[in-house]
């Protein structure tokens, strides 16, 4: 019925641009239309056009929703249909001034179609039942920061959805050269500083600017806040995977990552596409932070098999449940397994064959591992043993490890272990037809354990917010930039190396815990008070990325460099003997005996776990300058 509809509809608009044409040539006079004109040229004109509207997608456009790509669509279908008729008319009948009658006829028939389409929207988004009952709903006045790319996309959304529960009242944006002109209509008022002086009305503000600086974040995030208006903002290019486009949806409260203001991350798709489509992948620690950002990320690659292997049941769950809505034709396998127990994971590697294998199941919480060192000799450096073991014998194509600045110079035995899977995976592949790697960076924001949550339920329950030394500084990155450059690493054809991501600079806690404090609204010290409480075991002021002794090497990559120390690797037979041993050491619990052979082990190794050491001390062990 549809059809039949607009194919009445666009014969009409082809007569009436016909009849409109003639009379328009012979200067509006009332004469006979030619006859041949009636007979031929307007009938084969609608045969031609129709035809092609129904032999392609022209009919298959929703009219309610048509956009410029469908207007674009419908003038090539308009314009071929149009050049095929006027040769058939031209060869039939030969008519003075045929070529420019032709033309405008062409050009009122685009005219007429193109704003029956455009009056059909129109209609359905401001006429129709529906669209006025939305009409009379409440929506919040919005004003957007930023005129740029973001904010066009976003309040050309806004203006498309009519159930959006906004409405744009205008723009700012630091760019004088847009002042006073507009963007869909709508007003850009000024710099950011204006809304201070704006004599305008509205509820909220959305921070439209994805690719500032954290210090841009910051400034403009200071102005929202003096306007007492909530304000909101997009995610940051960093959270933008793939160039997916900003949708409303995707608006969201400030978080800590917006004042990072981390560059945005480019990926080479081609190279992660070609170790990652239709190969069968293995990650371990898959429910964690990382591990299921990994797996997420890796299903856009569209490999043939995801295996995820993770020891608690709930986290598990959990991802099982996310997944089973996006995995598509990826089959995913959720292994209830412990990358320490070796029958566990033989049973997986002879089930699947995994090809590619990001190792990223770990013991982390520094202090907890200083008490329990047997669990990190376990998991960190058994279950990478074995893991890697089984890569070699099954022959994997690649094997990246997932590692920690906490590796460099370690003090704790969390870092030791790290830095001696380090060691392992260089070792092993000396003699091995798999590509082993690590990647090695810094904290990583919103993962287990990481310091914002602890803040945030700390500022939740009215404080106080505690910090270990106001001196501290961290190295931070989101998770979702931690896992896209852990993928473009794996995709290096580099083996047998640590790749470094490049981490910004470090990040002073005191600075974050204030940060956090100040975007809840809430002012530190007089709101919410802030308490030293020392350094930990097994903590230190700042976090290095390079130990010496190690090269630092440029990739192809902007954010990812090579760190090479071909001086200290050590034969796997040699370097297998001393896990071993380290291994039964770790089965008697000892603490004493683990530090001593880890210390043996990794010269960098200071172990400073059960040293009784004053705050005043910490200062001169970790001279403050040059470090923030």
């Amino acid at each position: 019925m549809k059809r039949i509809l607009f194919t009445l509809l666009d014969s009409f608009a082809i007569l009436i641009s016909f009849v409109w044409t003639f009379y328009l040539q012979n200067g509006f006079q009332i004469t006979e239309l030619n006859s041949f004109i009636i007979t031929t040229w307007i009938p084969v004109a609608i045969f031609v056009q129709i035809s092609i509207f129904n032999l392609t997608d022209a009919y298959k456009i929703i009219s309610r929703y048509t956009s410029l790509w469908e207007l674009i669509v419908l003038f090539k279908f308009i314009t071929i249909a149009s050049l095929i008729s006027s040769s058939i008319n031209l060869i039939l009948n030969y008519y003075q001034n045929a070529i420019s009658f032709l033309l405008n006829a062409h050009l009122f028939n685009l005219f007429f179609i193109v704003s029956s389409r455009l009056s059909i929207r129109v209609y359905f988004s401001h006429f129709h039942k529906s669209a006025l009952g939305i009409k009379t709903l409440t929506k919040k006045k919005l004003i957007l920061i930023g005129a740029g790319k973001t904010g066009e996309k976003i309040s050309r959304e806004i203006l498309n959805t009519p159930r959006a529960p906004f409405e744009i009242v205008g723009f700012v944006d630091d760019d004088i050269s847009k002042k006073n002109k507009k963007l869909h209509g709508h007003v850009i008022f000024g710099p950011v500083s204006r809304l201070l002086k704006m004599d305008v009305h509205y509820d909220e503000l959305l921070i439209t600017a994805p690719s500032c600086t954290g210090k841009q974040i910051r400034r403009i995030i200071k102005y929202c806040e003096l306007t007492g208006k909530r304000y909101k903002t997009v995610p940051t290019l960093v959270e933008i995977i793939g160039n997916n486009p900003i949708k409303l949806t995707d608006i969201r409260d400030i978080s800590y990552i917006d004042l990072l203001g981390r560059d945005e991350v480019y990926l080479d798709l081609d190279s992660i596409e070609n170790i990652l489509n239709g190969k069968r992948i293995l990650i371990t620690g898959a429910g964690g932070s990382i591990g299921s950002e990994l797996v997420r990320q890796c299903l856009k690659f569209n490999p043939a098999e995801i295996v995820c292997v993770e020891i608690h049941e709930e986290n598990l769950f959990n991802l099982e449940l996310e997944l089973n809505k996006m995995s598509k034709g990826t089959m995913i396998k959720f292994v209830l397994a412990n990358v320490v127990k070796q029958n566990h994971m033989e049973k997986v590697f002879n089930e699947n064959r995994p090809q590619i294998i990001f190792h990223a199941a770990a013991y982390k919480h520094v202090p907890l591992q200083e008490l329990h060192p047997w669990t990190a000799i376990s998991t960190n450096i058994g279950g990478t043993l074995i893991l890697s073991e089984l890569s070699s014998k099954y022959e994997a194509e690649k094997f990246v490890l997932v590692s920690t600045d906490k590796a460099v110079n370690p003090v704790n035995v969390m870092g030791a272990t790290k830095r001696l899977a380090e060691k392992l995976i260089q070792s092993i592949n000396l003699s091995s037809k798999t590509q082993f790697s690590a990647v090695r960076f810094g904290n990583v924001l919103g993962s287990s354990g990481s310091v914002i949550p602890i803040f945030q339920k700390q500022i939740k329950d009215g404080g106080p917010v505690t910090i270990t030394h106001p001196e501290m500084t961290r190295y931070f990155m989101s998770i979702q930039e931690a896992s896209q450059l852990i993928l473009q690493s794996g995709a290096l054809d580099e083996d047998g190396d640590i790749f470094l991501l490049e981490m910004g600079k470090p990040v002073k806690i005191d600075n974050m815990a204030r940060d956090l404090i100040r975007l809840s609204g809430l002012e530190p010290e007089i709101d919410i008070p802030v308490v030293y409480t020392g350094l930990r075991f097994g903590e230190k002021l700042y976090e290095e990325l390079q130990s010496i002794g190690e090269n630092r090497v440029k990739t192809n990559h902007t954010k990812i460099m090579i760190l090479r120390d071909g001086k200290n690797l050590i034969p796997w037979t040699s370097m297998r003997k001393s896990l071993s041993n380290l291994l039964i050491e770790a089965e008697s619990l000892n603490s004493d005996k683990i530090q001593n052979i880890l210390i043996d082990l990794i010269p960098t190794y200071q172990p400073r776990s059960f040293r009784a050491i004053s705050q005043e001390e910490e200062y001169k062990i970790y001279p403050i300058e040059g470090k923030a």
